[in-house]
């Protein structure tokens, strides 16, 4: 199949610096029609010649020179030479040897000349450009024989035979500003209290660790000049095994003695302490259970356990009675953990404008940036870097059920050649428009030009202009209609 390169208007020469005036630059119209027609291994060069767009002087003759460049070379085509009447006659007698690739014209003649030439071709020619050398020879009026040439004009046809790659541009949107940066950290805590007891020993098991730890995650953050705390909420949790009256005043107590404690070592307002308990840990258990794979009756436990039409009590005899070899194993290597306490600390993070900063966050503290900081911080970056999709990256980790941190990511990941990571983040993007322009650019990158078509066209429709541009990319290349 032949690339066939679309006519271009030749370019007229700059003016000479001459004598005569006459003796300018080629006239307006002399040549038209220019094209370059590649095949397999040949180029062929077209335009027409229109001698009687050049001035009718009988000693005056131009030679015009087509020229191939590109690349460092340089490839000189057959001559056109359009003569007037006197050097016109000279030539026909053979007064002036002439080359047999040389075509000789008459000017003034109404009779036009299509040039027609196929030269081989080169790997150089790949991108390069057909120019025209123009020599004039001759002048009116006097006894001299000047030439004058005019080359390095501009080149009246350009060949691009590179593959031809549509590279979509990506689309980011700007997340919207969070104003107040409210945030939450919460962990759990396993103090060891005495049987059927609620007061703290501090030395008591693995208590030492257990309160240094919730210390040391107050203390922390209360350091911390960009932080501000609003509240610390413990709940306190017992397990299911005994009557369910002792468990609510086990958890109520432990929760209220460890309040205590956490107040005698923090200034914290009262009514920044908040707290709450659940006397049972049912849920917990079904979630431990269900990791079990040493239970003899696991799904009929898992269906008990469950089952909300039973008083906790009877529950409770049931599974002593029903299971008892798996009822020890739960003793022993469950209901230890559901004995503990989750605190949860609410605080506010400081807004932060200053990129050398919010670039030190997000390799020390990313928890504290917002979305929008993340991305005013990328925003300084070149989006084709490394850094940028890093930059990325961290923002859909830290955001991962955002829309906008997902569909950048997915645009970040389009651009890095990872289409199945882009499609999991679209999965989370919504339906903006900017989430089915990054689908159509995955199918043009993977050559499928229907479904990118039905996708752009979506996104056209909603206003979004980079569609329309890929669009009209897309159609001027024939690989759309």
């Amino acid at each position: 199949m032949k690339n066939i390169l679309s006519a271009i208007c030749f370019v007229s020469a700059a003016a000479i610096t001459a004598s005569a005036a006459e003796l300018s630059a080629l006239p307006d119209g002399a040549v038209s029609g220019v094209a370059v027609e590649k095949s397999e291994s040949q180029l062929l060069v077209k335009f027409t010649v229109h001698p009687e767009a050049f001035p009718k002087m009988s000693n005056r003759e131009v030679w015009l020179v087509p020229y191939i460049e590109g690349d460092g070379h340089q490839l000189r085509l057959d001559s056109v030479l359009v003569a007037g009447r006197t050097r016109y006659i000279q030539h026909e007698r053979g007064n002036n040897r002439l080359s047999e690739n040389t075509v000789l014209l008459r000017s003034g003649s109404k009779e036009t000349y299509e040039y027609q030439l196929t030269v081989p071709y080169s790997d150089w020619m790949e991108y390069s450009s057909l120019g025209m050398e123009g020599r004039v020879i001759g002048c009116a009026g006097c006894g001299i024989m000047p030439l004058l040439t005019f080359a390095d004009l501009e080149p009246i046809a350009r060949m691009d035979y590179r593959d031809m790659t549509i590279v979509p541009t990506m689309v980011y949107v700007s997340p919207e500003r969070e104003i107040i940066k409210t945030r939450d950290v919460s962990k759990e805590s396993y103090i060891d209290f005495p049987v059927n007891k609620t007061e703290i020993f501090p030395d008591y098991r693995r208590n030492p660790q257990e309160l240094e730890a919730i210390r040391h995650t107050i203390d922390e953050m209360q350091s911390d000049e960009d932080i501000t705390i609003n509240s610390v909420t413990f709940t306190g949790y017992a397990s299911p095994e005994g009557p369910y009256t002792l468990n609510e005043r086990l958890a109520k107590g432990r929760t209220e003695a460890l309040i205590d404690y956490v107040t005698r070592y923090f200034d914290f307002p009262r009514k920044a302490l908040e707290y709450s308990w659940v006397a049972e840990d049912w849920a917990g258990l079904e979630e431990r259970v269900k990791g079990m794979d040493d239970l003899r009756d696991k799904e009929a436990l898992l269906q008990l356990i469950a089952d909300d039409s039973f008083e906790p009590d009877v529950k409770d005899q049931r599974l002593k009675k029903e299971f008892p070899d798996d009822y020890y194993i739960l003793l022993t290597k469950v209901y230890p953990a559901l004995r503990h306490t989750v605190y949860k600390v609410n605080y506010t993070v400081k807004n932060f404008t200053d990129i050398q900063k919010i670039a030190v966050l997000l390799q020390t503290a990313p928890q504290k940036l917002s979305l929008d900081e993340i991305y005013l911080y990328a925003q300084s970056l070149d989006k084709d870097s490394k850094e940028f999709r890093d930059v990325m990256e961290i923002a859909v980790r830290m955001f991962p059920d955002d829309e906008v941190a997902n569909l950048n990511a997915a645009a970040t990941a389009v651009s890095n050649g990872d289409y199945a990571a882009a499609r999991r983040y679209l999965a989370k993007s919504g339906n903006r428009p900017e989430a089915t322009y990054t689908e159509a650019a995955i199918a043009v990158l993977n050559e499928d030009y229907a479904t990118a078509r039905t996708l752009l066209n979506q996104a056209s429709a909603a206003g979004l202009k980079e569609a329309t541009d890929l669009l009209n990319d897309l159609s001027s290349l024939g690989l759309v209609d």
